[in-house]
């Protein structure tokens, strides 16, 4: 049983107008935004619903789009032992580049040491700036979090938003039908026609995803200002550097080492990569990444798996953006790190990071989680990077969507579920992923009830 989309032919193809693709739409409602916020701040300022709406739309829909994912592809294995070891090679390369992630950022800031000069004293700094932050990271134990997957009832877990214990009942529930076998066949049947239903519900949000870009755009340069983006410059800049370092060189390494390109697939994500650009929130693409991994021939229990793991265990932005921010503001306040001790607050950053979500603020949170357990560095010192961290958000969110990307991918191939014509197809032919950005309501379904295939046309 499978769900299977449509390849467009080339003629349909070329009769697509430019204005009609997703990521010409979002790219000019971040302009928009952009240039709303700069002239009219104020009513910048007043659109903060139109973003908050959209995030919260695309939540609505992202515990259904996981759970029914996970469930079908599990059940779809048929071998649980496939799912124990797709789970087990995620984990690796979860912790490996996670490590990496953390590493890179430590040595940048090394190297680059952009708070070194500034002189600050710590006692100078509001801490009352940050308190919502660090107040949120006292939750953030290691018991918690653990204690914080097991759902209260089934149920709870599509409705209280937490990705982890939708994984949780999903693979759960996935495994119940793999072992109940024939008698379960009508329900996993059922579940794959819900899917198509949902997957089209994700198509019809992703319409207003232009309005949402929009608004968050105008709301973050309206309140902050452009004056904003050159604050705190070297930090910021050296941020961005470290990121597009991380991307182009690491996970351009490792997609060249597995047969694709890193910058195809960006170019294959770009509405996406927009989206979350514009909202400063990776969850907002996560349906649309999920969807786009399948077509451009992943497995689908792989990409299930996979994907909404990333969104807790593999945040490279993240823990780029912890070790460098933790050295900025210790170079800031004239505080000396030896090497013992930034190996402490890689250690803690390795555990604290874990379970961030890719929401707008987490990183934050995170990072106050970590300065409280290393004692060395003052977790007041957060409040001198508190007024560009909206812009460094962005870059944490392009960067953690892009790793699970190509975490999906590398898993796929090492499970040999990987279509690899497939993928060289797709990503080679910007035709064919931009219309799959836009051209769902041409899609036709047809249900074979003899093979109960599920397959569109």
């Amino acid at each position: 049983m499978a769900v299977r989309p449509r390849v467009p032919d080339v003629q349909t193809l070329a009769a697509v107008p430019f204005y009609r693709h997703l990521y010409v739409q979002v790219l000019v409602a971040i302009a928009a935004g952009v240039l709303l916020g700069h002239f009219w701040p104020t009513t910048g300022e007043a659109l903060k619903p139109l973003g908050d709406g959209f995030i919260k739309l695309v939540k609505m829909i992202i515990a259904p789009v996981i759970f029914l994912t996970v469930v079908t592809g599990i059940a779809g294995m048929r071998e649980l032992a496939a799912v124990g070891r797709v789970a087990a090679k995620a984990m690796a390369y979860f912790l490996f580049f996670s490590t990496l992630a953390l590493v890179v950022g430590l040595v940048v800031a090394n190297v680059v040491q952009p708070g070194a000069g500034m002189n600050i004293d710590p006692a100078t700094l509001d801490a009352g700036a940050i308190n919502d932050y660090t107040a949120k990271a006292q939750d953030s134990t290691i018991t918690a979090f653990l204690l914080a997957i097991i759902p209260t009832t089934m149920v709870s877990s599509l409705t209280d938003g937490s990705i982890l214990q939708t994984l949780f009942v999903g693979i759960l529930f996935g495994v119940s039908l793999s072992l109940v076998g024939k008698p379960a066949e009508p329900v996993l049947a059922m579940l794959e026609r819900l899917t198509l239903v949902v997957f089209r519900l994700v198509g019809i949000l992703m319409k207003v995803a232009p309005i949402g870009a929009f608004g968050a755009m105008a709301f973050t340069i309206g309140k902050y200002g452009a004056g904003s983006l050159v604050n705190l410059g070297a930090l910021v800049a050296t941020f961005y550097f470290t990121s597009l370092l991380f991307v182009v060189v690491v996970l351009g390494a490792v997609a060249w080492a597995h047969g694709f390109s890193i910058f195809k697939l960006i170019a294959y994500l770009k509405a996406e990569l927009l989206l979350v650009l514009g909202t400063s929130s990776s969850e907002a693409a996560l349906p649309s990444l999920i969807g786009k991994l399948e077509r451009a021939g992943c497995d689908k229990g792989v990409v299930g798996l996979v994907v909404p793991t990333g969104y807790s265990f593999n945040l490279d932005g993240t823990n780029i953006y912890m070790t460098l921010a933790a050295l900025f503001i210790a170079q800031a306040t004239g505080i000396e790190l030896s090497w013992g001790e930034q190996a402490a607050l890689l250690g803690v950053a390795m555990l604290s990071s874990k379970g961030a979500a890719g929401v707008t603020g987490a990183g934050f949170i995170t990072l106050a989680a970590t300065l409280s357990i290393v004692p060395s560095v003052p977790v007041a010192g957060m409040a001198l990077i508190l007024g560009v961290d909206r812009f460094m958000s962005e870059c944490r969110s392009l960067t953690n969507f892009i790793g699970n990307a190509v975490a999906a991918i590398v898993v796929a191939r090492w499970e040999g579920k990987l279509d690899r014509a497939r993928l060289t197809e797709t990503l080679n032919d910007r035709r064919v992923s931009d219309a799959e950005t836009i051209d769902e309501d041409d899609a036709l379904v047809t249900i074979d009830e003899d093979e109960a295939l599920v397959t569109v046309n």
